[in-house]
């Protein structure tokens, strides 16, 4: 092929991957016209929402103030060890990700009181609502994500080369991953105290309903499930996007051999760009086909998953008409045809739905793991819990036996760059997979404002009914996001032993030809050991904020009803803005710390020269291999809590106010930190690592 026309199929495959982004955009922006025209309910339904909103919109305002300052030095560091296009990678990638969360803030609270108001309606209008609020998040965080990305690549190589352009996307990776871990840890810390706080005192020892306008705690458990649920989840979700996407870019540079490297960069763009639009096409599924829910979001994912295969054939043969050569570590060479990146691209796709169907199958009312739970809890509190962290344990087994099998097949097809398209090809679904994630806050908060409104029981029904989907399509995309995360940080580790190895050749040292991060080298598994605690300690943090912060909204909540007696009767209002205030200074005390420890964990293991590069590798995997199996186990047994409660709320083994009731509340209060805090926390602090490790190559490693 000639230069002249590889270069127009390269520009037309890039101009495709741009249009897919936005034409996530526009329907976006299209959806959010039809959320805005639907009926908001009466003023109370009104004045409550705003209560909400406005609570949400403080405190993200305050944490964004907060992340700046660290934000600015972490840029101003990067500037002067590395350079200045990584720098303004990292501002973008930090701002892209806060506007992420902010969005995901926006929509859902334009989106909950008027789902509650479609609930008076029937389930139908409810249903709808809920998941076009979902699928307007999902839209513009991964149409966001791959703009920010293609566009700053287009712009650097422009001005500098494409090597440089793609160095300068690490940057951009480390700000979306680091701003990602703290809105993931302050939203997580924030939403669990709240609901942590508000259940214990509220259900188990006054007996009051959810989200009774009787407790104190009810409107900071609605605005964490929105600074927590939604925002940290926009930003998890584009971080993981966009670090997968310059994963995979890293891979196709450095391992391509010259004349591919090119095709083998912009493919992972172009995948992006085909998945958002046959995402649009799932969401147009679940607004025109009537039936189940659970039935609907999931048939939208199996539709978009099936529309992409069929698209990617295509663009693959496009971009790589024939076989492409790929340098294996040491240089042997690998010669990948079209049909085998086509397979790897179908393994991220298999592995998606897969993931989905079982995290679906631990998490659903539906199936026996909850029901478990559920049955566990008729014999106390102490047999919920242990029934509980049982199933989480077990969750893990079926998830990382088929990612370590989509590894196999798409290292085996395509060397480290077919696991990178895997990788790229699982996150390019995020679109519809956030969709039903951001559905299960909207229809929660729904819930409570019904209830705060005094609305009708049917509507109540329909929103719990809601509810219990949403609380499993949350532990779905949460299981989607630690697998995913698992095989971009694989991606990401084989970047940084390329990108090292060729940091070494760059500088004549001899070493880069006997490169090897050996299991018989006690620097190696020095490095695993202490990359292994990483997580530990992270959720150690994490987990101890959200119980300080819960106990302190126990205390007040307490307070509060033994110093207004009223409160309970309906004679007196409850103080709601304490409570508020009172998660909002822990949420943002508390993240900073275990924010900031992947980061340091590297950056010491790398400066001492008795540890120095092999270790810092061991570093890469030990995290990414207990992170995986605890990311995992706590967001299911998470999940897996949650609905056995809400199995028992709908009338079975004694329903509401039993003793299995209150066993079952006590099982979902310690789930709540492990599948909305640390669990989920667990994603980007495992590519927080990785990246800086990469960023960390040409400072340490002379």
């Amino acid at each position: 092929m000639s230069p002249l026309v590889a270069s127009f199929f390269v520009n037309t495959g890039m101009t495709l991957s741009l249009a897919g982004g936005l034409v996530g955009l526009v329907v976006a922006i299209l959806l959010i016209r039809g959320i805005f025209a639907a009926p908001a309910g009466n003023e109370k339904m009104k004045f409550i929402a705003g209560a909400i909103e406005q609570g949400a919109k403080a405190y993200l305002g305050r944490q964004v103030r907060t992340i700046s300052v660290i934000a600015l030095v972490i840029a101003i560091a990067v500037y002067f060890f590395k350079d200045g296009a990584t720098a303004i990678g990292f501002v973008i990638g930090a701002l892209c990700s806060m506007a992420a969360g902010f969005i995901g803030m926006r929509i859902a609270v334009m989106a909950n009181v008027r789902t509650a108001q479609g609930a008076a309606e029937g389930r139908r209008p409810a249903l709808r609502v809920a998941f076009n609020g979902g699928a307007v998040t999902g839209l513009l965080v991964v149409g966001l994500a791959l703009l920010s990305v293609a566009l700053f690549y287009l712009v650097v190589n422009a001005q500098a080369g494409e090597k440089n352009a793609v160095q300068s996307l690490i940057g951009l990776a480390l700000g979306a991953s680091l701003i990602s871990v703290f809105a993931r840890l302050g939203g997580g810390i924030y939403t669990k105290a709240a609901d942590v706080g508000a259940d214990l005192v509220g259900k188990v020892e006054q007996n009051l309903n959810e989200d009774d306008p009787r407790n104190p705690a009810t409107v900071a458990d609605n605005v964490g499930d929105n600074v927590g649920d939604c925002a940290g989840m926009a930003a998890d979700v584009f971080e993981t996007y966009a670090v997968s996407l310059i994963g995979a870019i890293f891979i196709g540079f450095l391992t391509a051999a010259a004349g591919f490297k090119t095709g083998a960069v912009i493919l992972p763009f172009l995948l992006g760009g085909i998945s958002i639009v046959t995402s649009v096409v799932g969401i147009m599924l679940v607004n025109y086909v009537d039936g189940k829910p659970s039935n609907l979001l999931m048939g939208s994912v199996a539709l978009s998953s099936a529309l992409s295969a069929i698209a990617y054939w295509p663009a693959i043969h496009y971009l790589m008409p024939t076989a492409q050569v790929f340098n294996q570590g040491k240089a042997n060479e690998l010669l990948v045809t079209p049909a085998a990146v086509f397979g790897c691209a179908l393994v991220g796709l298999v592995l998606t739905f897969i993931v989905v169907l079982i995290t679906n199958y631990y998490t659903s009312t539906e199936y026996s793991p909850v029901r478990k739970i559920a049955d566990a809890s008729k014999t106390g509190h102490a047999t919920n819990i242990i029934a509980g962290l049982a199933i989480g344990m077990q969750a893990t087994a079926l998830p990382v036996l088929f990612i370590g099998l989509s590894i196999w097949l798409s290292f085996a097809w395509g060397g480290l760059y077919g696991v990178a398209i895997a990788a790229m090809s699982m996150l390019s679904m995020a679109g519809i997979i956030v969709s039903l994630d951001a559905f299960g806050p909207i229809t929660d908060n729904a819930g409570g404002v019904a209830v705060m409104s005094e609305m009708p029981e049917n509507v109540r029904t329909i929103t719990d009914e809601l509810d219990a989907v949403g609380n499993t399509m949350k532990a779905v995309t949460k299981g989607y996001a630690i697998a995913s995360a698992g095989l971009a940080a694989l991606v990401l580790f084989g970047s940084y032993v390329e990108e090292l190895r060729d940091h070494l050749v760059s500088h004549g040292s001899k070493l880069a030809a006997t490169l090897q991060f050996s299991l018989e080298d006690p620097l190696v598994l020095i490095g695993l050991f202490i990359g292994g605690l990483l997580p530990f300690m992270f959720s150690a943090f994490s987990m101890s904020a959200v119980g300080r912060a819960a106990g302190a909204v126990v205390e007040e909540v307490r307070r509060q009803i033994k110093a207004k007696p009223g409160i309970l009767t309906g004679k007196d209002t409850p103080e709601y803005g304490t409570c508020v205030d009172i998660v909002t200074k822990a949420a943002l005390r508390e993240m900073i710390v275990p924010s900031l420890l992947p980061v340091l964990a590297v950056i010491v293991v790398a400066a001492i020269p008795a540890l120095g590069a092999k270790a810092l590798g061991g570093v890469l995997v030990g995290t990414i291999v207990t992170g995986l199996f605890m990311g995992i186990a706590m967001t299911s047994s998470g999940g897996a809590w949650d609905n056995a409660k809400k199995y028992i709320e709908e009338g079975n083994l004694g329903g509401k106010g039993s003793d299995a009731h209150k066993a079952a509340v006590t099982g979902d209060t310690v789930g709540d930190p492990y599948k909305d805090t640390s669990g989920p926390a667990i994603n980007p602090m495992i590519k927080v690592v990785n990246v800086v490790a990469i960023l960390v190559i040409p400072i340490f490693f002379k």
